[in-house]
């Protein structure tokens, strides 16, 4: 144990002060983010909309989460991160605030794209000032740092939202939500303002930046991950629900599950971050190994009807997204010194909002459709899919010289 406890803290060492920063308002904002993984039971149990409307509903999220990431891309290389992050965090305070008092299909539609575009227009934005606060050397443990962060904050905030949605209802997440986003903001204000603020990363970029959407193996390898988002996203819409008709799990229940996902990556990702560097594979590799993860903790609840499957398929994903999150993050981050870091980021956030478009809406229809089962055994082939997509981006990284080692 004492071993494991030194290992933990010294994976630790070596970040800067300001990436510190980053993730503590990182953590406040997401433990605040209660509505998200209770959405589809919120639309379904309190509004009756039925599952295709809920579908086009997550289509409208993902929509939304799309434009505002293209948006926060353009707007960080245009006006800084600092002040995208900044708008973002009191406008999703407004939104969410807001969101609670529209009852209409349509209402709950446009409402959901206007606030996830404006909540996510800070990713590219957080995505870069990462960079420039972080050494070189230490990006992927920044990157990781910043998802315990986040896991974190899911950990505690499907927890504690199943309590207050069974003390105060789904309303409360709302204004529990809103307060935290301007937590996090007065957090950012006094902490990260640029004219106080150290950076840190002295590389230079191209002067003759290269378009993202020109870079054609980063499109690709941004597409095998859009695919795996798209597998991924299934355990916070379809799953939420496949534990309460299947199993007959409680909100609270639910809660702790997903809670489950945050502790893990709480006590692991970290250590195994580090450990998985010290052994110099390459990014691309680490990445099929997390896609292999989340593949086959879908079968898993075709096979058996053991309720205790429930953990070890989330412990299967979740090992899967500890893996090929922070090291796909780190390779976007490592390609985007080929041109505008906005632009990059913003394109790799953009990916994964096509997950969020397609996915949740995909998921919803085919369970509807087909039935929980065969459903899994679709997005087991999904991701056998991104798979052979990325194992071809391999071969193509191999043959260039501009990146000797990914």
């Amino acid at each position: 144990m004492s071993r494991f406890v030194a290992a933990y803290t010294k994976s630790f060492k070596g970040l800067s002060a300001e990436v510190w920063w980053l993730a503590l308002i990182t953590l406040v904002n997401r433990a605040g983010a209660m509505v998200i993984p209770f959405l589809s039971l919120y639309l379904t149990e309190d509004l009756f909309f039925s599952l295709e409307q809920v579908g086009w509903i997550m289509t409208c999220f993902g929509l939304g989460s799309f434009f505002g990431s293209w948006l926060g891309g353009k707007l960080s290389d245009l006006i800084g991160y600092y002040k995208v992050i900044l708008y973002s965090l009191v406008g999703t305070a407004i939104g969410f605030l807001s969101l609670q008092y529209i009852e209409s299909f349509a209402g709950i539609c446009i409402g959901f794209f206007c606030l996830i575009a404006i909540a996510d227009s800070s990713r590219p934005a957080f995505f870069v000032a990462l960079s420039a606060y972080s050494k070189p050397e230490n990006k992927t443990r920044s990157l990781t740092l910043i998802r315990l962060a986040i896991n974190l904050g899911f950990s505690a905030g499907p927890a504690l939202g199943g309590l207050i949605i069974a003390g105060l209802g789904y309303y409360g997440l709302f204004w529990v939500d809103a307060l935290t986003c301007l937590g996090a903001a007065l957090v950012l204000i006094k902490t990260l303002n640029p004219k106080k603020a150290r950076i840190t990363d002295v590389e230079k970029l191209l002067n003759n930046p290269l378009p993202p959407h020109k870079d054609n193996t980063y499109v690709l390898f941004l597409i095998a991950l859009a695919l795996f988002g798209f597998v991924f996203v299934q355990y916070f819409s379809t799953m939420p629900l496949y534990y309460k008709d299947i199993y007959g799990l409680k909100e609270q229940e639910i809660g702790l599950l997903l809670g489950f996902n945050g502790f893990l990556i709480f006590l692991l990702e970290m250590p195994l971050i580090t450990f998985m560097e010290s052994r110099k594979w390459s990014q691309a590799g680490n990445v099929v190994m997390g896609i292999i993860f989340l593949a086959l903790s879908f079968p898993l609840y075709v096979f058996t009807n053991w309720g205790g499957i429930l953990i070890v398929g989330m412990a299967f994903a979740t090992l899967g997204e500890m893996i090929a999150f922070p090291f796909g993050n780190a390779f976007a981050l490592r390609r985007s010194k080929l041109g505008r870091q906005g632009a990059y980021m913003g394109l790799y956030s953009m990916s994964f909002s096509l997950a969020h478009i397609f996915g949740h809406n995909a998921g919803m229809q085919l369970v509807a459709a087909l039935g929980y089962n065969s459903t899994w055994l679709i997005m087991f082939g999904v991701s056998m899919l991104a798979l052979t997509l990325l194992l071809y981006v391999r071969k193509r990284l191999n043959k260039e010289s501009i990146l000797n080692t990914l």
